[in-house]
C-alpha cells in the first residue's frame, strides 16, 4: 500500500505521544493516591473505577486517531474494478482426438457449447475472437462484439489431423491486434486474454512455450483448459487409438504466460471453469485511492469508542 500524501503520516507520532502522556498521568495518579492514609476517605472522594474500561476507551480512541491519520494521507491499494473493454481470444483444438466421446457428446462439441455460453455471458462491449487449429491455425472470427458471428464461426469447426498448438497461439497473439480501437482511447490497447481449449500436447508446428513467453511479454495471459479423461479412445481407419488427455504441456503454457490451467473431465466441469474465468475476465485489479475504506474503519472505531465510554461512565455513575 502506498499514499498520495505520505507526509501526513508524520501525524501518527501523536499516537505514541498521547499514549505516553496517558501512562504518565496514570502513574502520577497512583503516586498521588498512595500519599493518603485514610483509605475510607479515598473511597468517598475517588471511588475505584473499572480500569479495564478506561484503558479500553483510551485504546480505541488512539486507534481511531491512527486510522483517521491514515485516511488523511490518502492511501492507495489494490482494488477490484470492472473492465470497460477487453479482448478475449477463444482458441479451440479441432484435432481428431477432440472427437473422443469421454466428454459427452464429444470433446469438441462440449467445448463449442461451453465456449458459446461463456461468450454470451461476457459484457457486450468485450471483443471476442475465435481461432481453430489442427495442422494449421486459422482466424475463424476476428475480434468483434457480434456474438452471432462468433456462434456462426463455432458451427463451422471440423476435425482434422495433427495439433499445431504453438502456431495457434501465435495466430491468437496476432489476432489481438485486430481488435477495433476504442474511439475514446484510440492509443490505449484493451486488456487481452487467450482461452486455449485442447486435449493434449502439440504434434506439429512451432513451440507453444515460445509463444507463451511472448504472450507474457505482451501481458496477455493464456488460460488453458484440458478437456478429456485418461482412458479415452477414438476410431481411426477401423482401429481404436488411445487419446488420453495430456495436461502437462497445457499447464506449462499457462504458467509461462502468467495465466491459469484447468482440467475438465465433463461438460459440467467445463461450464464451472468458464464461470470462474468469467469473473476473472470481467474484473481487474488496479491501484486506486482507498481513503473511504479507512474512513469506514475509523467510523467503526468511533462507534466502539462511544460504546466503551458510555458503558464506563454509566457504571461509574451508578
Amino acid at each position: 500500500m502506498s499514499f498520495l500524501a505520505p507526509d501526513r503520516l508524520w501525524l501518527l507520532l501523536l499516537v505514541p505521544l498521547l499514549l505516553g502522556v496517558y501512562v504518565f498521568l496514570q502513574r502520577r495518579r497512583s503516586i498521588y493516591a498512595i500519599r493518603f492514609t485514610n483509605i475510607a476517605l479515598i473511597d468517598r472522594i475517588a471511588p475505584r473505577r473499572p480500569s479495564w474500561g478506561r484503558h479500553l476507551a483510551v485504546g480505541l480512541a488512539l486507534l481511531t486517531m491512527a486510522m483517521v491519520v491514515v485516511a488523511f494521507a490518502k492511501p492507495v491499494g489494490p482494488t477490484r474494478v470492472p473492465l470497460q473493454r477487453a479482448t478475449v481470444i477463444v482458441t479451440i483444438d479441432a484435432s481428431l482426438s477432440m472427437g473422443a466421446d469421454d466428454v459427452l457428446p464429444n470433446r469438441l462439441v462440449a467445448a463449442k457449447q461451453a465456449a458459446s455460453d461463456f461468450v454470451e455471458q461476457l459484457p457486450s462491449q468485450f471483443n471476442v475472437a475465435l481461432i481453430a487449429y489442427a495442422k494449421t491455425a486459422n482466424v475463424i472470427v476476428p475480434p468483434t462484439t457480434d456474438r452471432q458471428a462468433f456462434q456462426r464461426g463455432l458451427d463451422t469447426l471440423q476435425l482434422g489431423p495433427y495439433t499445431a498448438t504453438g502456431d495457434a497461439l501465435r495466430v491468437a497473439l496476432k489476432a489481438v491486434a485486430l481488435a477495433p480501437a476504442d474511439p475514446e482511447h484510440p492509443d490505449t490497447r484493451a486488456p487481452a486474454r487467450i482461452v486455449l481449449i485442447s486435449d493434449g500436447k502439440k504434434t506439429y508446428g512451432s513451440s507453444p512455450f515460445q509463444a507463451a513467453r511472448k504472450a507474457r511479454a505482451q501481458h496477455i495471459p493464456i488460460y488453458s483448459i484440458a478437456v478429456g479423461t485418461k482412458h479415452a479412445v477414438i476410431t481411426t481407419q477401423g482401429q481404436q487409438v488411445p487419446v488420453p488427455v495430456s495436461q502437462a504441456q497445457l499447464r506449462r503454457i499457462s504458467e509461462l504466460s502468467g495465466g491459469r490451467a484447468f482440467v475438465a473431465a465433463s461438460p459440467d466441469a467445463l461450464q464451472e471453469i468458464y464461470d470462474d474465468l468469467k469473473s476473472s475476465f470481467i474484473y481487474t485489479t488496479e491501484n486506486r485511492e482507498i481513503t473511504a475504506r479507512f474512513a469506514g474503519y475509523a467510523l467503526l472505531l468511533i462507534f466502539g469508542t462511544s460504546v466503551a465510554v458510555v458503558l464506563f461512565t454509566s457504571r461509574f455513575s451508578s
